[in-house]
């Protein structure tokens, strides 16, 4: 494994009662590209600065390609690490910004300035910025500078790179453009790269692997079709996309919704109790139904119409093809495809879970 971490805990400065990481395990292959999600406060940066030795922590261990590290600082651990404000030096240009990491290295290890200048030089290549070493940062733009922040985690040939946020200070244009282009660079350079985001559709973008944070934990660790189909509780299914949420019964093989309008519907092999069943917005289709519950149109998204469906104790909004009439006499809802939940826990078998409209 390229990058191993066992039972990690830390707890809080000066508060050893408040846990930051709380018995984290995770395994993370060479050439993989894990994204770290979860809400503020998950764990995220805390989890990513111990693995680059930036932040200390209690118990466990951090191994890299079969090193033990926890006695091995930021440097001799070679991974190269980015900012969320990419702490570039004002006072240096572009070109001394990317050769900052060699330029200090004790001489021994230290290259020629003209292997300085030639990797330098590679580098502006490879972030297709060749003519702008001898800018200063205040003179780029946000995209520029975080490929210059990129170049300069990379100047000492890290195999593993650690992002922290990368993209948070880019309007949405620059960094769709940006995620893209770094996720060609890893595949280009044979990375194992490890980055924080607490925006899903990120990490959904550019990553193999999403490893779901919360309150210092890992609540799941899956790839992104998975986690769709079969997230491990509500809050993971919540924090990846919109989510509409039906209390209910399991009784003779049917679920039996709480809420008023919403069609019951055929479940297999799930014991009788109470559950709840998680659907996204698009999983719901509509019949007219005399008395039903009131809906409106509420705008579109995606080349889908939004409707606004009164439920009498809440609004609930769906999306459902642009093409299709909303009925004025009110509407029943039928769920076509669910999670269910039971005390926060996923029912078995999903597959069965996800059904067929009426």
């Amino acid at each position: 494994m390229s990058v191993r971490i066992e039972d990690l805990v830390r707890r809080a400065p000066g508060n050893h009662d408040r846990i930051l990481l709380d018995q984290v395990t995770v395994d993370i292959p060479d050439g993989a590209f894990v994204a770290l999600v979860g809400p503020s406060g998950a764990g995220k940066t805390t989890l990513l600065r111990a693995i680059a030795g930036l932040d200390p922590f209690d118990t466990g261990r951090i191994v890299i390609d079969d090193r033990n590290t926890n006695d091995l600082s930021a440097r001799e651990r070679n991974v190269g690490f980015v900012f969320q404000n990419y702490a570039l030096f004002r006072h240096m240009t572009v070109a001394k910004n990317i050769s900052f990491g060699l330029d200090v290295l004790p001489g021994s290890q230290r290259p020629a300035k003209s292997e300085i200048d030639r990797r330098v030089k590679e580098l502006l290549d490879l972030i297709q910025l060749p003519d702008l070493g001898s800018s200063y940062p205040q003179r780029l733009s946000g995209g520029q500078r975080q490929r210059v922040a990129l170049a300069r985690a990379l100047a000492t040939r890290p195999k593993h790179l650690l992002l922290d946020e990368p993209f948070g200070a880019l309007d949405p244009v620059v960094r769709r453009t940006v995620r893209q282009w770094l996720r060609s660079l890893h595949d280009q350079l044979g990375l194992t790269t490890i980055l924080v985001t607490h925006d899903q559709e990120e990490a959904l973008d550019v990553a193999d692997r999403l490893v779901v944070m919360q309150d210092g934990r890992i609540v799941q660790d899956d790839g992104a079709e998975a986690l769709e189909n079969r997230p491990a509780t509500p809050f993971v299914m919540e924090f990846l996309g919109e989510t509409l949420s039906f209390p209910g019964r399991i009784t003779g093989g049917m679920f039996l919704p709480e809420l008023p309008h919403v069609a019951p519907f055929p479940v297999a092999g799930i014991a009788d109790g109470p559950a709840a069943a998680l659907i996204r917005p698009h999983e719901i289709r509509l019949t007219p139904e005399a008395g039903g519950a009131p809906v409106q149109r509420a705008g579109s998204r995606y080349g889908l119409s939004k409707l606004a469906v009164d439920l009498g104790d809440r609004i609930v909004d769906i999306l459902v093809p642009a093409s299709e009439a909303v009925p004025a006499s009110g509407v029943k809802l039928h769920i076509a495809a669910a999670r269910l939940f039971r005390d926060d826990r996923l029912l078995e078998p999903t597959h069965e879970a996800r059904v067929a409209a009426a």
